[in-house]
């Protein structure tokens, strides 16, 4: 939760990010803001498969089946509202919904609909599928959504970034296609029989899982035969060439993305198995309330970067996601945008502790959970 801050504090504080310049393009980053993007890579893939995770585990304590298709059916759709909503207000600072966004809450809310579905199918069969759409949906790459005629539209959401008009002047913009992380969440579902597994077969399952899936990531990105639409390739700049190499597609994840960033995160599970060191237990606060934490960050990131643009040019709106021709001088440096994710993280601090603690206290209130 704290290293995602980290980006979307780039997009509306960077003076690259201002200008409307990709921070993985190759041709005009730098390797520290490559890598400032680069890190933020392992948040989606790991919110999304240890979501799957923890319903499993909420089944392994005793939640009824019936229990868990109607918490994953009413957070999946709860969490649909609020980025169609909520989230993109925080976003635009605007009531226009013409153009409504289809971003990481969108994709995590309609994987725990198929999600709600899917739990009533054996476990092997859930980890299939799961399988079969992660390391599968790269070979229907082809398949472009013009050739679907007025089916179009639903491969974008299935499988293709874009937009399309739902009618009367309203644009779906899709940002995270479904199907590969369907499977990444029913993966993660199916992963949760591991962490149930006595502690040290459990960490021989993390460490060969996470070794296994960064081998088959070197394996197939440095063949270039499949996994990712994009291909690595010689770079003339020195050092550029390993950037290319980790520039693996996120939208939608290819498998190279996806073994990319869950292999390390099999690791950091294994690593930390054994209990959260005392200097890191302050980050767990974050971890207890994700939803109320997300809804929180994203307008006091706009917030703070319209103040900023108060006080140099005395107004505008400027960020990655916003059309626009901002002032020249608009945005900051890197440093800047690290002091400003810290000041955020840390001023977010004394409320998500409060707010997990009064989870804690009223576990009658049933409401909370959906944060």
């Amino acid at each position: 939760m704290v290293v995602m801050a980290l980006d979307h504090t780039r997009d509306f504080f960077h003076f690259g990010a201002v200008h409307h310049v990709d921070a993985l393009d190759l041709g005009r980053t730098t390797p520290w803001l490559f890598f400032t993007r680069f890190a933020t890579h392992y948040c989606a893939p790991a919110f999304c498969f240890l979501a799957g995770t923890g319903v499993f585990l909420s089944g392994a304590r005793g939640r009824s089946k019936r229990e868990l298709t109607g918490f994953l059916l009413t957070r999946g759709l709860w969490l649909v509202l609020m980025e169609l909503t909520f989230l993109t207000w925080a976003w635009t600072f605007r009531f226009d919904y013409h153009v409504i966004p289809g971003r990481v809450i969108w994709m995590l809310g309609w994987s725990m609909v198929v999600l709600a579905g899917l739990i009533h199918l054996p476990l092997p069969a859930v980890a299939g599928i799961g399988l079969v759409l992660v390391f599968g949906h790269n070979a229907l790459d082809g398949l472009a959504p013009a050739s679907l005629g007025r089916w179009g539209w639903l491969w974008q959401m299935l499988h293709v970034q874009g937009r399309f008009e739902l009618g009367a002047g309203f644009v779906l913009r899709v940002g995270y296609p479904l199907i590969p992380w369907i499977g990444v969440m029913a993966a993660g579902y199916a992963f949760g029989a591991v962490l149930a597994l006595e502690p040290e077969r459990r960490r021989r399952w993390l460490w060969r899982l996470g070794l296994g899936a960064g081998a088959l990531f070197l394996a197939l990105r440095g063949l270039n035969l499949y996994g990712d639409l994009r291909p690595w390739s010689v770079q003339p700049r020195p050092g550029f060439t390993l950037l290319s190499f980790l520039d693996c597609t996120k939208y939608p994840p290819s498998l190279d993305y996806l073994l990319m960033t869950l292999g390390p995160s099999f690791l950091l599970l294994a690593w930390f198995d054994h209990g959260t060191p005392p200097r890191l237990k302050p980050f767990l606060v974050f971890g207890r309330v994700p939803m109320f934490y997300y809804l929180l960050h994203l307008p006091l990131i706009h917030a703070l970067a319209l103040g900023l643009n108060y006080l140099r040019f005395g107004g505008g709106d400027y960020s990655y996601y916003l059309p626009g021709e901002p002032p020249a001088a608009a945005g900051v440096g890197l440093v800047g945008v690290y002091l400003v994710w810290l000041l955020v993280v840390v001023s977010l601090y004394p409320v998500c502790r409060w707010f997990a603690d009064l989870k804690r206290r009223r576990r009658d209130l049933t409401w909370l959970s959906y944060f």
